[in-house]
């Protein structure tokens, strides 16, 4: 639900509760040297406001709930609030409570037989995870400490199985889980942690944390950037899938991918980065690329989806988070040297944009030759899922899927490295690489980027000059992709040529 306002520095929310036992460098700094913390980006912003409109969809399961000091900050007016609501004995969303330095404001406080309550905590995730029943811990020891008689502990979270019909039955959507017994016994350790936490707020400097997995789990840290700058360009944690051996490596003072031990071992894609690194120079298999170039067919079709996946689902027949295409980009290029021929689409209006997406597809791309993806297995899991929706164009992509080819696989063979690649085989470390050609000149960067302006200006109250502009963008952002698949299999055929 809606993240509340931060309390006073003499208590420590829920939220901060959590940042503390992922971290406590990352607590110290939220109280002595907050100007230090990024706000959240728009990707982050964007997971927030979906779990707002989650939040808000959860509360309709209580048609009767109270919503306790709506827009209201201070600590002190809040709790008073909540001690008259209670007197309700109805649904409490957002009731505030303090006890002992802690603080929570509770998504959902429901009335139980004998004055007791059920604190029930709403997540847009579609399965319950231990960061949530850390939280629920922290919740139900504030407010028994508090006075207050909690029964049990519930998690609502979305229901993995939902699709849309009609209108969004909450009932439906979401999963109500018991999870009392897991959440008592975290409980009884939140006084000692609490405890703890103080401690390390009122140091005189951050406690001296090394980094590792924590960094990243249960979320990545707000201060990941500031806490790693230290690290050189091509690190041992640059490891292609060796994070645990990087850290390792780490914890023996060994920071550089060059200064790795012989007796270390590695994988046969690590030997190649450390070989890289090393040189300097690019790590080559001609006879492996030679190969995979052969087994293209022109003409050559280079193909790139864009999709997005809310939480709750925009269109019938959709799952929650469920990707749904809604722009590609097409250019086929017919004999080697040939002029591409660019094809693009990008659905108009609110509507499902996927029975148009697949019809223009269907269209567009030609009976033979290869259809190049890179990380094939994404684009053809969209229309497989779109084939569901509609069964109609299944033949057509039975027969398309034996013509796919992923750019993706001599990359990830290591068949070509570059030092520049920093481990990573997706196409955002490639294209420059290999091409010396990126994305720095575009509005839009990401796909995830491209996933947001696309809802905003598509769903969102924006005027026609930017929704025009946007699109544009979008149009410009996806043609790279495809074009930028070109420069690479050229550039893939040079070098076999030397």
């Amino acid at each position: 639900m809606n993240q509340p306002d931060e309390p006073q520095s003499a208590y420590i929310s829920k939220s901060k509760f959590l940042w503390g036992l992922q971290c406590p460098k990352l607590l110290w700094h939220a109280y002595n040297a907050k100007d230090l913390i990024p706000q959240p980006d728009a990707s982050q912003q964007a997971i927030f406001d979906q779990g707002h409109e989650v939040g808000a969809l959860a509360k309709k399961l209580f048609p009767d709930g109270v919503e306790v000091g709506e827009g209201v900050t201070h600590l002190d007016e809040t709790m008073r609030l909540t001690e008259q609501a209670l007197e309700l004995r109805q649904p409490l969303f957002e009731a505030a409570f303090s006890a002992e330095g802690g603080y929570c404001r509770v998504d959902v406080l429901r009335p139980a037989p004998k004055g007791a309550w059920d604190i029930i905590e709403v997540k847009s995730t579609t399965n319950v995870k231990d960061v949530h029943l850390d939280d629920l811990a922290f919740q139900a020891w504030v407010l028994t400490t508090a006075g207050l008689k909690v029964r049990g502990c519930f998690l609502s979270h979305i229901n993995p199985d939902f699709v849309r019909r009609g209108e969004v039955d909450p009932k439906k959507f979401f999963v109500m889980e018991d999870v009392s017994t897991q959440v008592s016994g975290l409980s009884r350790t939140v006084e000692d942690k609490l405890g703890d936490l103080f401690k390390a707020i009122r140091l005189p400097a951050h406690p001296d944390i090394a980094i590792g997995p924590r960094c990243d789990d249960p979320y990545t840290c707000p201060l990941h950037d500031h806490c790693w700058s230290f690290l050189p360009e091509q690190s041992v944690l640059d490891l292609y899938r060796g994070s645990k051996k990087g850290f390792d490596l780490l914890e023996r003072g060994i920071v550089r991918l060059r200064d790795i031990p012989n007796d270390v071992k590695l994988t046969a894609n690590q030997v190649i980065q450390k070989q890289a690194s090393i040189t300097g120079q690019v790590q080559v298999n001609p006879q492996a690329i030679s190969q995979f170039l052969n087994g293209l067919k022109y003409p050559l079709h280079f193909l790139d989806f864009e999709t997005f996946g809310t939480a709750i689902p925009l269109f019938d027949g959709l799952r929650p988070y469920q990707q749904v295409p809604f722009q590609f980009s097409l250019h086929i290029v017919r004999a080697p040297g040939a002029k591409p021929e660019h094809h693009m689409f990008l659905a108009e209006g609110r509507g499902d944009p996927r029975p148009a997406f697949m019809l223009r597809l269907r269209e567009t791309i030609e009976r033979y030759g290869s259809a190049v993806a890179y990380n094939a297995e994404f684009e053809k899991g969209r229309l497989r899922e779109c084939c569901e929706a509609m069964p109609n164009f299944s033949i057509w992509l039975k027969q398309l899927e034996a013509r796919v080819v992923d750019l993706l696989e001599p990359f990830r063979a290591f068949d070509y490295y570059h030092p520049a690649q920093g481990g990573s085989a997706s196409m955002k470390a490639v294209l420059p690489a290999l091409t010396a050609k990126g994305y720095g000149h575009l509005a839009i960067q990401a796909g995830d980027t491209a996933s947001r302006e696309y809802l905003r200006v598509t769903f969102g109250d924006v005027s026609e000059d930017e929704r025009r502009r946007v699109r544009h963008q979008l149009e410009d952002y996806c043609g790279q992709d495809t074009e930028g698949m070109i420069w690479i299999v050229n550039a893939l055929a040079e070098l076999t040529k030397r």
